[in-house]
C-alpha cells in the first residue's frame, strides 16, 4: 500500500474500573497504528483483547484515556459531541456482527438514514441508497423489511448504510461472523469489490485467518498491544 494516512493513532490507552474496586483493567495500552487511503486492514485477536474497544476509539465513540486519533486531519479529542456526531457521519461508516437494522423501516429507508442525519434532501437521500443497494445486488428488495430479508441480505443492506456517505472509513467488527460459510464469502468478495470501486479504507475485526489472508495488512491485538 502506498496510501497517504487517513487516520492516524498514537499511543492510545483504555482504562475501565473493575466493579467497586480500585483495580482497573487496561484494556488497550500504547496502541499506534496508520490506517492509508484505500487499505484493507485486519485486526485480529483472542477473544476478549480489546478489538471491539480498539474500533470504538478509532471510530470516535469510545474516548482513550490517554493518546490521540486523528481522521482526515480532525482528532476525535479536539471536537464536541456534536461536531464528532457530524465528522462521524461525513468519514466513518460501521459494520458489525449483527446487522442492528431498524425493523420497522424498509431496505431503502435503512440505507438512506445516514444521508437524511447529513443533510441530503429525501430525494436525495432515496437515491444514493437505491443506487448503492441496487449494487450491492438488492435493487429489487428496496421495499423489503429486514424481516424479509435473509442473513445475508441484511448484512448487504448493513454495509450499504455503511457506505452510502462514501466514508473516508469503515470500521467493521466481525462482520461475517454471524453468517454461514457460503454467505460469509460472498459478501467478503463484495467487500473487496466495493473497497476497489470506491477506494474506501476498511478496518475489519476478524477472528478467521481466511479472511484476514485476504485483506492487504494484518495487525494482531495481544495483550492490549498492536502487533
Amino acid at each position: 500500500m502506498t496510501g497517504k494516512p487517513i487516520l492516524t493513532a498514537r499511543e492510545l490507552r483504555r482504562d475501565y474500573q473493575q466493579g467497586n474496586t480500585n483495580r482497573t483493567l487496561s484494556v488497550i495500552r500504547k496502541v499506534d497504528l496508520d490506517i492509508l487511503s484505500g487499505e484493507k486492514l485486519a485486526i485480529v485477536g483472542v477473544s476478549g483483547s480489546g478489538k471491539t474497544t480498539l474500533l470504538n476509539l478509532l471510530g470516535g465513540l469510545d474516548n482513550p484515556c490517554a493518546g490521540s486519533v486523528t481522521l482526515k486531519g480532525k482528532e476525535w479529542g479536539g471536537l464536541n459531541a456534536t461536531e464528532r456526531a457530524a465528522w462521524r457521519n461525513c468519514h466513518v461508516g460501521f459494520v458489525y456482527q449483527f446487522h442492528h437494522l431498524l425493523g420497522e423501516f424498509t431496505a431503502l429507508e435503512n440505507v438512506a438514514m445516514p444521508c437524511l442525519i447529513g443533510g441530503n434532501s429525501v430525494a436525495e437521500a432515496r437515491q444514493n441508497a437505491s443506487e448503492l443497494l441496487s449494487r450491492v445486488g438488492l435493487g429489487e428488495r428496496l421495499e423489503h423489511r429486514p424481516a424479509e430479508l435473509s442473513g445475508g441480505e441484511r448484512q448487504r443492506v448493513a454495509i450499504a448504510r455503511a457506505l452510502v456517505r462514501k466514508p473516508s472509513l469503515v470500521l467493521m467488527d466481525e462482520p461475517t461472523g454471524n453468517l454461514d460459510p457460503k454467505t460469509a464469502d460472498s459478501v467478503l468478495d463484495l467487500l473487496i469489490n466495493l473497497n476497489q470501486e470506491l477506494n474506501i479504507s476498511f478496518a475489519v475485526v476478524t477472528h478467521d485467518p481466511l479472511i484476514a489472508q485476504q485483506l492487504d495488512r494484518t495487525v494482531t491485538l495481544k495483550d492490549g498491544c498492536l502487533e
